[in-house]
């Protein structure tokens, strides 16, 4: 019988996972899985003694980006020589998204132990699963009153984003990588493992978690107007990498820096300020998949 501690986040999303729990408890029990539910605090502080005391086959992380963020780093750091699943049920569940992971055949493969090993990004001392970025558009996750994203989801960040376009302006970013250095005025950039970012399902189009590689994308300095065809090919589902006002590459390795202050944001969370050093170390991680 498969152990499982499933780490739940009682208050993602709009806070509805507490009445799937049972739910999904008997998805997993049903498939022969043993369940043992572990409810997330802000500090989680027993986390790591809750999971070395129940000495499970895997991690399911069920909550948000910054919940499946938190258990990356766990294993990670912990060198917890076990796979992780996820449960997709935040605000935004971009990672989750992007493998399609949302099916009731996932329960199945969870159950029979099928996995994969995909690339991490690394800062400093933190991984990330799939995206690190900063700029004028990146506090918006931070700034958003949690009571608007459990009550309207997605929309209250694309209406904060709105409220504060006229007051968006470039700053001085430069990027270094293995084979290039470059200067650019830009409004932000990401560095993305998966091509799924902030809900936009294709805003890297040739990203892969098994290429050993990042993906690049920087926003450069433009007018609203073009920045809001950006937007709206974004949503759209269209590829943007070639666009003028878009910077696009690929590398092992990103150093990242800035004329200004600026703090980054890693999967959802406050990151370190820059400047940064991005690296992907590759196939370091097993997922249920």
């Amino acid at each position: 019988m498969k152990k499982l501690v499933l780490v739940y986040n009682p208050v993602s999303g709009k806070a509805v996972f507490k009445k799937r729990l049972d739910e999904i408890i008997f998805k997993l029990q049903s498939r022969g899985c043993m369940v043992i539910p572990y409810r997330t605090t802000p500090e989680n502080a027993n986390l790591l003694d809750f999971i070395k005391i129940a000495a499970p086959d895997g991690i399911i992380a069920a909550g948000g980006d910054g919940t499946v963020h938190e258990i990356v780093n766990l294993i990670m750091k912990e060198q917890l020589n076990i796979p992780m699943g996820i449960i997709g049920t935040g605000t935004s569940n971009d990672f989750a998204t992007f493998l399609k992971l949302d099916t009731e055949e996932y329960f199945d493969r969870i159950a029979a132990g099928k996995t994969k090993k995909i690339d991490l990004g690394k800062v400093q001392d933190k991984y990330f699963i799939n995206v690190v970025s900063a700029g004028m558009v990146t506090s918006i996750a931070h700034e958003v009153d949690t009571r608007l994203k459990n009550a309207f989801g997605k929309l209250a960040y694309y209406v904060h984003g709105l409220k504060t376009l006229p007051s968006f302006r470039a700053l001085d970013i430069t990027v270094r990588t293995e084979k290039e250095v470059f200067h650019e005025k830009a409004f932000l950039f990401l560095v993305v493992n998966s091509s799924v970012v902030a809900s936009f399902k294709n805003a890297a189009v040739q990203a892969s978690v098994q290429d050993g590689v990042m993906d690049l994308l920087i926003m450069k300095q433009c007018n609203m107007k073009d920045l809001m065809v950006v937007t709206t090919e974004l949503l759209a589902g269209k590829d943007i990498s070639q666009r003028k006002e878009v910077i696009y590459r690929q590398a092992a390795s990103f150093e990242v820096e800035c004329s200004e202050p600026l703090t980054s944001d890693i999967d959802g969370e406050i990151g370190p300020e820059l400047p940064l050093r991005i690296e992907t170390v590759p196939q370091c991680f097993e997922i249920f998949y």
